[in-house]
């Protein structure tokens, strides 16, 4: 049976933003048709954390994956960054991928501890206080994704595609 896998994404927050790279990733992702795992996509997420969290829960429940890859944009990096977990107030929920295990034999990608304190971090507490909640078989990971140029493109979407195949392996 094939991995049933969500990736969310983003849409842009400022005027000026031709795209979201959590988006221009996904469209990437999509364009390849030979991956085997049953993924599904939810992309454009509003740039608010009580909407974009409503959206991604009902999915989990319409969809019911193994593995939620929720995607957001990180203008100011220069890898992809696995995030470990997200706060809200002093209460701090982390993944229950080992990210270490996961993120083996990425060459742009980064583990943080720092999913930041904008609409990134409140999805992902959101979705890990979700599941937790209900005792999910399904686990998520936040990826920060900078933003995608011709000299990352290709080794940024490899290392997505190899994080997507490790998720897959667990």
């Amino acid at each position: 049976m094939k991995k049933r896998i969500l990736l969310t994404s983003f849409d842009t927050w400022l005027e000026n933003q031709p795209s979201n790279s959590s988006d221009d990733l996904l469209l990437e992702v999509m364009k390849l048709d030979s991956l085997p795992y049953d993924l599904n996509f939810l992309r454009l997420l509003p740039v608010d954390v009580e909407l974009a969290s409503v959206r991604v829960v009902d999915k989990i429940e319409e969809y019911q994956p193994d593995y939620v890859v929720c995607c957001g944009m990180a203008a100011s990096r220069q890898k992809l960054s696995v995030e470990l977990g997200a706060s809200r107030g002093e209460t701090f929920l982390q993944t229950t991928i080992d990210v270490k295990q996961l993120v083996s034999g990425a060459k742009a990608t980064d583990i943080s501890d720092d999913c930041g304190k904008f609409v990134c971090e409140g999805l992902y507490y959101s979705v890990l206080d979700y599941l937790g909640q209900k005792n999910s078989t399904a686990h998520c990971i936040f990826v920060h994704v900078p933003v995608l140029n011709q000299e990352n493109l290709i080794e940024v979407l490899t290392d997505f595609l190899l994080i997507i195949n490790n998720l897959a392996l667990l």
